[in-house]
């Protein structure tokens, strides 16, 4: 297998039981990066994201409470890195934008520019994998499973551009 596996979730809404359990599965998975969409809600949320034995990029969603509060808890975190509302990275040659999808008007432009490999973003809950050009749309879908009843994340593999969508 070429490239780095990355994890993706997103939506968490304060659900310690299945943040936990996702910490654990995608520890079990040896990712080598984890992307968190957004709507982490509280900020103590982030002790437990802080779990991970591996680089948390992460951004802002519209209902996230105490901003200011959730950065001071990800800098007390060795892996955590709270960027706003939107980050641009580069992994293995890969240029991926990470925002929460809330401000559609952003997500639109990130998809249509083809100035991205890949486009992560979440807001809906609902898990998707969408090709737009050469473009790669990931939405992990909730880990918190409120709106659908089934928790998921994604999993993405650069190299190979591909991903999957998994059930928690």
């Amino acid at each position: 297998m070429c490239g780095m596996k990355i994890g993706i979730i997103g939506d968490t809404h304060d659900h310690l039981p299945r943040i936990g359990r996702a910490v654990e599965v995608l520890t079990r998975e040896r990712v080598g990066l984890v992307l968190h969409t957004g709507d982490y809600i509280a900020p103590f949320v982030i002790p437990v994201l802080g779990k991970l034995p591996v680089r948390m990029v992460g951004v802002f969603g519209n209902n996230d409470g105490d901003r200011e509060l959730l950065l001071a808890r990800s800098r007390e975190q060795k892996h955590i890195e709270l960027e706003g509302y939107f980050a641009e990275l580069m992994v293995d040659g890969e240029r991926i934008a990470l925002l929460h999808g809330h401000d559609r008007n952003l997500l639109a432009e990130c998809m249509e520019s083809g100035r991205y490999d890949v486009v992560v973003h979440g807001h809906t809950h609902q898990g998707s994998i969408n090709r737009l050009g050469n473009t790669l749309v990931i939405n992990p879908g909730e880990i918190c499973g409120y709106l659908t009843g089934n928790p998921t994340y994604a999993l993405y593999q650069t190299g190979e551009r591909n991903a999957r969508i998994i059930s928690l």
